[in-house]
């Protein structure tokens, strides 16, 4: 697997307003305050094909706003390379650590704000509905996505990081769910 980085509930967008087209490339980002992984899979019909996966690791010693100006970068720089025509991310959670949730939404929002800076529509699904779509039961363990992942993918080896395994868990939902909808005709195109 390559690597170019050192580094459903509710979408925020309607998923069948992103257009869907033959070969829709999406862009999934799983943010992390520490590692935040991206994958690119390009869907067509059923069939999916992995581009590319990692993660930007983030320093702990750095000031905040240094590790969130590393995330927009890399994201700036991915969307560049590989021209996705969505960027979808996991929806907000609870958590019981409001420190780590509030981190957590800061990088959330550098994804989006890389997003909306190439003019691209974010959607977000529910952690529930991503491990659903992917393995077909929303409680599914960590290891159970990354295994079913590698597998929708023909992939070798399960993908490492664990962050870019969740990042093309999230670019697969959105794929599975824009197709489901267009099937059912509810896809405008």
């Amino acid at each position: 697997m390559r690597n170019t980085g050192e580094v459903f509930a509710s979408a925020l967008f309607s998923p069948w307003a992103f257009g869907y087209t033959p070969g829709m490339r999406v862009l999934g980002v799983d943010c992390g305050s520490e590692c935040t992984g991206f994958g690119v899979v390009e869907g067509q019909g059923s069939a999916l094909a992995f581009l590319s996966a990692g993660a930007v690791r983030l320093s702990t010693r750095q000031p905040l706003e240094m590790r969130l100006k590393k995330v927009f970068d890399e994201l700036s720089r991915l969307i560049s390379e590989h021209q996705p025509e969505v960027v979808a991310i996991e929806d907000i959670f609870y958590s019981v650590n409001a420190k780590s949730a509030l981190k957590l939404g800061h990088v959330r929002g550098v994804a989006m704000m890389a997003a909306a800076q190439h003019s691209l529509p974010v959607a977000a699904y529910a952690p529930l509905a991503i491990k659903s779509s992917v393995v077909g039961y929303g409680r599914a363990e960590k290891r159970q996505v990354q295994a079913m992942v590698a597998r929708l993918l023909r992939l070798e080896e399960v993908p490492e990081p664990a962050d870019a395994a969740d990042a093309l868990a999230i670019a697969i939902c959105h794929l599975h769910t824009v197709a489901t909808l267009q099937r059912q005709g509810a896809a405008r195109l």
